[in-house]
């Protein structure tokens, strides 16, 4: 199980990200720290994950499809119109190099923060649900309930999330990533599969 140094990993973030992105990360890493606590996860991995999900975020868009390039990190249609949605990837990619992160679990739930996919690890619903919910988030619908869900139950709350997230970016289509709608039906058949399951 590796062990890493947060605080040198705080101090060399924070010269990367602008003062709110800053806090915001801490804001995911201490709620990933929480969620880890009630749903039995390493707290270690969880903590490193949030505060490196958004190592990438302030990145201009340019230089995100540049680095890429460079780095062979694939880059699908609507990523290239819309940028900013290869943070995740590129995150993933810089925790690695930079910060020496070489657990795939980690680097997964930082690949898919933003879209989310199908049948997700604990690790990755934890920093997925973290980034939606942590303290300074005051803008999506149904937080209060949606927080109270996150220390009940993962797979509910993604669903929950997900449902949210999708009825908001309808009004743009073409910022909705393919996986994002896949990781929704996935949730969605398991919340009505237990809710038969409930009711029978």
């Amino acid at each position: 199980m590796a062990v890493y140094d947060l605080y040198h990993m705080q101090k060399k973030l924070e010269k990367y990200l602008d003062e709110q992105r800053f806090l915001h990360t801490l804001g995911v890493m201490y709620t990933c720290a929480s969620l880890a606590m009630v749903h039995g996860y390493n707290l270690m991995d969880a903590q490193v994950a949030g505060l490196l999900h958004d190592s990438a975020k302030c990145i201009p868009n340019k230089k995100k499809l540049e680095m890429c390039k460079k780095h062979h990190i694939p880059v699908t249609e609507v990523e290239r119109e819309h940028p900013f949605l290869l943070h995740a990837k590129l995150g993933a990619y810089i925790a690695k190099e930079k910060y020496h992160v070489e657990e795939e679990s980690i680097l997964s739930s930082i690949t898919y923060h933003t879209t989310g996919k199908p049948d997700m690890t604990k690790l990755e619903k934890i920093v997925y649900i973290a980034d939606y919910i942590e303290p300074m988030r005051d803008k999506a619908p149904n937080l209060d309930s949606i927080r109270r869900t996150a220390f009940q139950d993962l797979d509910e709350c993604m669903y929950e999330i997900l449902r949210d997230t999708l009825s908001y970016l309808d009004g743009n289509p073409g910022e909705i990533d393919t996986m994002t709608r896949d990781a929704f039906e996935f949730y969605q058949k398991l919340h009505q599969e237990r809710k038969q399951e409930v009711e029978r």
